[in-house]
């Protein structure tokens, strides 16, 4: 299967971490495991199939989306189907990033799939019309940047409190707590909280442990002996329990078998 990236420029690469189109065969197993990962991604189907969303705990049962969808932030996992991946075309926002492109705010969108008309109107199948009609990736990719330039309902910019807050959560040595980043701001911590679940679409504590798993996944690399304890504590954990607790809770599996069943994206787990 081929697998095309593109970066976004400024302004929208301040929203926009980056876009992917996938195009190819089915993927030999049927099904994938989707971990959360602190983002909201908008996922447009290239071909005449539904979504499908299975049941955490049925997994016979499935709940159907048309070909486009915008994705909230998640702090379960998901599990898909594949074969809508064989020809289709995302957005993955960064944190906070949807708040330009949609009238509702982000914690809204918490925990559900969203069909991209209800959210756009008919605009939603009007940029469909137009992906399906480019030839080339590179076509595709300028046609989407461009179609949510022009769908921004807001300013492209961030709340400047929220702004702080996701690069002192995000730096590459996070030092300060968040009741430390709250005193900075001046603000309460109710408000605080209240503008941050707004518009990055999880409250600061959850966002923040998304993305220390988010850290344990990432430092994995490729290697198949792993300290877990060495990686609890590298990672920020208290002790290896919480570890454990936290990563079977996002996940819905524990580390051996995440180590076990992942596949060459680190939030995607194989199922049969």
């Amino acid at each position: 299967m081929a697998f095309h990236t593109y970066f976004p420029r400024a302004p929208l690469a301040h929203f926009v971490k980056w876009m992917w189109l996938s195009r190819g065969d089915h993927p030999p197993h049927r099904r994938e495991r989707v971990l959360p990962n602190g983002t909201m991604q908008l996922l447009i189907s290239l071909q005449e199939r539904a979504l499908r969303v299975y049941d955490r705990e049925k997994t016979h049962q499935f709940q159907s989306f048309p070909a486009s969808v915008v994705v909230g932030m998640q702090s379960e996992y998901s599990v898909i189907d594949t074969a809508a991946q064989a020809s289709m075309i995302g957005v993955v926002f960064k944190p906070g990033g949807t708040s330009p492109f949609f009238k509702c705010p982000a914690n809204e969108l918490q925990e559900v799939h969203v069909p991209l008309e209800s959210l756009w109107g008919a605009g939603a199948g009007v940029l469909r019309d137009r992906l399906l009609e480019a030839p080339a990736p590179a076509d595709k990719f300028q046609i989407l940047e461009q179609f949510l330039i022009h769908r921004a309902v807001r300013a492209l910019e961030l709340h400047p409190v929220v702004a702080y807050a996701l690069s002192q959560f995000q730096g590459a040595a996070p030092s300060k707590t968040i009741s430390q980043v709250v005193d900075q701001t001046g603000y309460s911590a109710r408000w605080f909280i209240q503008v941050f679940n707004e518009s990055v679409g999880l409250t600061p504590k959850l966002f923040c442990r998304i993305l220390r798993f988010q850290e344990v996944l990432h430092s994995l690399g490729d290697r198949q002996e792993i300290d877990w304890a060495e990686i609890a504590l590298n990672c920020g954990y208290f002790d290896q329990a919480h570890f454990i607790h936290d990563f079977q809770g996002f996940s819905g599996i524990s580390p051996t078998a995440y180590l076990a069943h992942r596949s060459e994206h680190v939030n995607h787990v194989l199922l049969s």
